[in-house]
């Protein structure tokens, strides 16, 4: 147990923050919930209707979309685009060759299955991160959109005004707002990340290159 904790501590540790995290968000948004119910003289719910509601859905939905796109922008992006001096950047933009991607005669005895296997397994294998990634965020970006219009037209009827249309709904200056709010603080922090990793340093991260290595090592040609 000891030998797997190890193993797995940086994914078990962000599990934790996460399960903490989503825990005090949802007690949280439960308690300022019902404080606008009182204010507006309706009546407080339970966590477990508040749990279920759309409200919740949306608060959460709309997070998990803009952090998956993030990340899908960014494999996608340090494929084709290089920035000088960043350890987060390829030292050549570019797929690579087979060798480098070990692939084909290049394969090794442990190399997985789809790798070895040739053709449209691997080549879909050669994309799974971003294929997994992208069907993540747009699963999360739809279920957004569903929460996040049942939450409108719910504010809609309580103010005696007609309920719009899913595809309304997504025109709407509501839902961008919620969405585009999100996406430039994500896009903020991955390009400072990019930028600030060229002059700063942090021992012993993968994130960061040596200490010692000077500013201009990008990528691999500092490994």
């Amino acid at each position: 147990m000891s030998r797997f904790l190890r193993a797995s501590s940086l994914s078990i540790f962000f599990l934790v923050l996460f399960v903490v995290a989503l825990v005090g968000q949802a007690i949280a948004g439960w308690l300022q919930f019902n404080d606008q119910q009182v204010a507006q003289g309706m009546a407080e719910i339970g966590m477990g209707r508040y749990l279920t509601s759309a409200d919740f859905a949306v608060d959460v939905t709309e997070n998990w979309q803009s952090e998956y796109l993030q990340f899908l922008l960014y494999i996608v992006a340090t494929v084709f685009l290089v920035q000088r001096g960043s350890p987060e950047s390829p030292a050549h933009g570019g797929l690579g060759t087979d060798k480098e991607q070990k692939l084909g005669e290049h394969t090794q005895a442990d190399s997985p299955a789809w790798a070895k296997a040739g053709g449209a397994r691997t080549a879909i294998y050669a994309w799974s991160l971003t294929i997994v990634m992208g069907s993540i965020f747009l699963v999360s970006w739809l279920a957004q959109s569903i929460a996040g219009w049942a939450a409108f037209n719910e504010t809609r009827l309580q103010q005696l005004q007609d309920p719009l249309t899913w595809g309304g709904y997504v025109a709407n200056p509501d839902f961008w707002s919620r969405t585009l709010q999100n996406w430039q603080s994500e896009f903020l922090a991955v390009g400072s990340m990019a930028v600030l990793a060229i002059y700063l340093r942090q021992r012993g991260s993968a994130e960061s290159k040596p200490v010692g290595e000077p500013h201009d090592s990008t990528g691999d040609e500092g490994a």
